[in-house]
């Protein structure tokens, strides 16, 4: 497409003005593009005679601000930087649209990232340069195809070659069967079959874009019979710490889908890779056509949360539980910040127990997909890629981890195969990933054995209307019953036949399912008057090892209404005379408020921030009770913007607002 010479201009002006904010890099190397909207350029120097890193300089035409979201940028950079040899690539971004301007590091191991502000010179000639896996290029040329095919197939199915689904919902679902039998034809080496009538057939042989053009209904029926005989294989299979077996998919989950073209167009996407590539555009013996194992990193991962994100149907659909990119992203970096400059939680990412099994273990107790799982995933990766040991261990280490170190629950089993399928796509084939009808009380979620929490629970009591009087009392007892077992760091102190309750948290204990009345007596609570979001802190806090943490999304009353002042006080205590906080469970580290739009596609304007507690570490000689550390100064920050805004049911980021996270992260970690 010819660029209109004026326009050029702007964008050369506009390019200019952003390459004189970075003195220290006034070498310039322009980029060719095709592109209307776009004009960049690397730009490096040389002070002191020594080569800096290259900073990507992206200047937008006024209207494509939707290029600051990290999962399309990535896209754009693969476009710009495709004729240049691997040695040239930039290590951050800088993108502007004469309005509006944003900071990323590029090819971490989640992709790219946002970040507050490019790094000084001193600090910049630390960062380790970009460890260039070799077929990046063209898992990221993958990334742009995977998604293009995805939201492609989601609207043929929907739109054109209508199938045998109900909603969008149900179209997802059956992707992610599609996804898993990929999976399962890629990993495994050794031949597979599967019956079918009075036969014995191939499995990759069926399983076939080429094989279905040819076969037409015949195949849709074969490939049936073998996700039936595949969706329970051993591999897929889970143990949760009581023993319990969970397989991705139930025995009454079946193929929806019937029409061969859609069978044909699905399987085409994600099969039919092209051969890969080198960085510098080489082919790769042996590797004549890709496959999804080929694909770099987690980029998977990527793709399975975009897809996600931009297909699902809110208003009670899979936006109740996907919560914003930004925000995971936010709350993980923070947590792994900490978790790094922690000598003892270093050590315990190395650790194995008795069964040579890691010990280190990240949890979502109200899962969903598994976004946090999937951010952890990648954070972990490079938190490990730091720590000095041979590369073997470091590879065996966290293909271990990838089976025992991820613990998730949901009640909804459409979330909890979705969540599988997503870790499988990235080597997890036996997340610790299950159904539970409650999370509060399974007890498949054990005290005291977890190292980080990342989850954005339910939150507020349902209202029922009239004519519901029923259900709302169906609601009280069973949340009646679910309180039973929050009562355990209650004690009697009374000398009289009266009961005198009182609290005294241990580490594996609970409380929340009551509160204190004005005497500081602590009573039970009506169930159906509760916050879910009060039960699963204690909840949380009791699945943490003494030293975990958590990073929990919840309702602002939690942390500001005087009616849950007794909730503060259980998680970091009261003061004493000295001014210490006394009693507590906990250490608050943060609080990050979020926008009122934050949860806009999932039909609430609730008001939430991030709520980020370490818990108090035990005694030696005492493993039930805290030690009294000290709470120390709790770092706050106020988000107003989260790079987007919500319009017409999806996240507009043409919309130019900033995404404030990246700069109350920048600020977090350097501890300002």
């Amino acid at each position: 497409m010819a660029k209109n010479k004026e326009t050029e201009q702007n964008l050369e002006v506009d390019f200019q003005k952003m390459c004189k904010q970075y003195r220290d890099f006034p070498i310039p190397e322009l980029i060719e593009s095709d592109l209307d909207f776009v004009y960049a350029g690397n730009i490096h120097g040389k002070p002191a005679g020594k080569e800096t890193p290259r900073i990507l300089v992206i200047a937008l035409k006024e209207g494509n601000w939707s290029y600051s979201d990290p999962s399309r940028l990535l896209e754009l950079v693969y476009q710009l930087l495709e004729g240049l040899s691997a040695e040239l690539w930039p290590v951050f971004a800088v993108l502007g649209d004469g309005k509006n301007q944003r900071c990323y590091e590029l090819f971490t191991a989640r992709g790219i990232d946002a970040i507050d502000e490019i790094p000084s010179i001193e600090v910049i000639h630390e960062y380790k340069r970009l460890k260039t896996d070799p077929t990046l290029k063209w898992s990221l040329k993958i990334y742009t195809k995977l998604m293009h095919d995805l939201d492609g197939f989601h609207e043929q199915v929907y739109q054109t070659v209508k199938d045998m689904v109900n909603d969008k919902n149900d179209i997802i679902e059956e992707v992610a069967k599609f996804l898993f039998l990929e999976s399962f034809r890629v990993q495994h080496d050794e031949e597979i079959t599967f019956p079918y009538k009075d036969e014995i057939l191939d499995f990759r042989t069926v399983f076939d874009y080429r094989y279905v053009k040819e076969h037409g209904s015949v195949a849709v029926d074969q490939i049936k019979a073998a996700f039936e005989a595949l969706k329970g294989h051993e591999d897929y299979v889970t143990t949760d710490d009581l023993g319990k077996n969970h397989p991705i998919f139930g025995g009454q989950t079946h193929f929806r889908l019937v029409q061969p073209r859609n069978y044909e167009t699905l399987l085409e996407a994600i099969q039919n890779l092209g051969p890969v590539t080198d960085n510098h555009g080489r082919p790769i013996a042996g590797k004549d056509n890709g496959t999804l194992k080929d694909v770099s990193g987690d980029v998977l991962g990527r793709v399975f949360d975009v897809f996600l994100r931009a297909n699902f149907e809110s208003k009670g659909g899979l936006g109740v539980y996907l919560t914003p990119n930004p925000v995971k992203q936010a709350m993980l970096t923070m947590a792994f910040h900490d978790i790094v400059q922690d000598a003892e939680t270093v050590g315990q990412l190395t650790t194995r127990d008795a069964n040579n099994r890691p010990v280190f273990r990240f949890c979502d107790p109200t899962c969903g997909s598994y976004g946090f799982g999937s951010v952890a995933l990648s954070h972990l990766k490079a938190a490990l890629d730091d720590i000095p040991m041979a590369d073997s261990a470091r590879d065996a280490l966290f293909n271990d981890m990838m089976e025992y170190s991820f613990v998730g629950a949901d009640s909804a089993p459409r979330m909890v195969m979705l969540a599988r399928v997503n870790m499988a796509l990235q080597g997890a084939n036996k997340a610790k990933i299950f159904y539970t009808d409650n999370s509060l009380t399974t007890p498949s979620l054990q005290p005291n054995s977890v190292d980080l929490i990342c989850t954005n629970p339910p939150f507020g009591t349902p209202k029922f209307g009239k004519g519901k009087a029923t259900q709302k009392q169906h609601y009280q007892k069973d949340m009646d019953l679910i309180l039973d077992n929050f009562r355990s760091d209650l004690i009697n102190v009374s000398t009289t036949k009266a009961d005198k309750m009182e609290c005294r948290p241990t580490t594996g204990g609970l409380a929340l399912g009551s509160k204190p009345n004005n005497k500081g007596e602590w009573k039970p609570v009506k169930g159906g008057s509760i916050d879910p979001a009060v039960l699963f802190i204690d909840r949380c806090l009791q699945l943490l090892k003494p030293g975990g943490r958590l990073l929990i999304v919840l309702p602002d009353g939690v942390l500001c209404n005087s009616s849950d002042r007794y909730v503060r006080e259980y998680m970091m205590g009261t003061k004493d005379a000295d001014g210490q906080f006394v009693g507590g469970k906990a250490i608050i580290k943060a609080v990050v408020s979020l926008p009122a739009d934050t949860f806009k596609l999932s039909g609430t304007g609730a008001k939430t921030s991030v709520l980020y507690l370490q818990k108090r570490k035990a005694s030696p000689d005492h493993p039930e009770q805290f030690l009294p550390e000290p709470q120390t100064d709790v770092f706050m920050a106020v988000a107003e913007t989260l790079g987007y805004v919500v319009k017409n049911n999806i996240e507009d980021y043409d919309s130019g607002v900033p995404n404030d996270l990246d700069k109350i992260v920048g600020a977090y970690r350097r501890a300002e």
